[in-house]
């Protein structure tokens, strides 16, 4: 479904994304995990049409996208979710994804007509809002949820365009341990029907979720494999799980490997 062959982005003298050959399948949950400036924001940068890359090329269910504005990737049906919280905090819950979801219809907002109008997309927030778990925070102001419940609802708003594709990045960031379980539900319910492509930092996230994990380091792929084959790579070992045990809750691998955001 989405593929990318020789994808390389160089910034100056130095290589952020370095000839990297990458496929995700339409029914798939791959994790991207690496050390600290090993290139996953660049690559979701790359993915989604905020940067354009330096060489090679990406296609998307066989459409070469290489050149693509972020509008147009979007307009496609891959959207992302970010490490920093973009929703609109004045609105309600249900107003920040029924905006979403209109957003992206035939049916834009008609500068004459009463948005209350517009029944069937509040029908269909209030569907993603169940999913993701925040119907009964629907009439709620977004600036009055968690941290936590925040980061479902820009995975709501994400969903609200019915992608094929959704990159999550970092959906764990900022949440506590206690909720650690509340987002593994909330990534395996998005992966039943859309392709994920997820950056997370908690390996037992990762570890639990991930039908498949790519690992970058200085840019380059040094591991594509299954869960258990990555966790058991000496490369990847040395180059970023270092002293992982399976039941280390925290929220990221900085113990283990000096990892930052990038």
């Amino acid at each position: 479904m989405l593929r990318t062959e020789g994808l390389t982005k160089r910034f100056g003298g130095i290589v952020a994304t370095d000839h990297v050959d990458f496929e995700l399948d339409s029914d798939e949950l791959c994790s991207l995990i690496g050390p600290n400036g090993a290139g996953k924001t660049t690559f979701f940068n790359l993915l989604t049409g905020a940067l354009e890359p330096t060489e090679g090329t990406i296609t998307f269910q066989g459409e070469d996208i290489t050149d693509a504005s972020p509008q147009e990737t979007a307009s496609l049906g891959i959207h992302r979710s970010f490490q920093i919280t973009n929703i609109f905090p004045l609105s309600t819950v249900v107003e920040n994804v029924r905006i979403a979801a209109q957003a992206h219809s035939s049916k834009s907002l008609h500068l004459w007509r009463n948005y209350n109008a517009y029944d069937e997309f509040h029908e269909e927030a209030h569907r993603i809002l169940e999913r993701v778990g925040l119907d009964d925070r629907a009439h709620d102001r977004a600036d009055s949820l968690s941290h936590g419940a925040k980061r479902k609802l820009e995975v709501g708003i994400a969903m609200a365009a019915d992608p094929d594709v959704l990159l999550l990045d970092e959906p764990n960031a900022g949440v506590s341990s206690e909720s650690v379980g509340e987002i593994i539900d909330l990534i395996e319910e998005v992966s039943e029907d859309h392709a994920v492509l997820l950056v997370e930092h908690n390996m037992d996230i990762v570890m639990q979720v991930s039908d498949r994990i790519v690992v970058l380091n200085q840019g380059s792929v040094i591991a594509d494999d299954e869960p258990e084959a990555v966790r058991n790579d000496p490369n990847v070992q040395e180059a970023y799980l270092g002293g992982y045990e399976e039941g280390d809750l925290d929220s990221d691998a900085d113990s283990a490997s000096g990892e930052g955001v990038a």
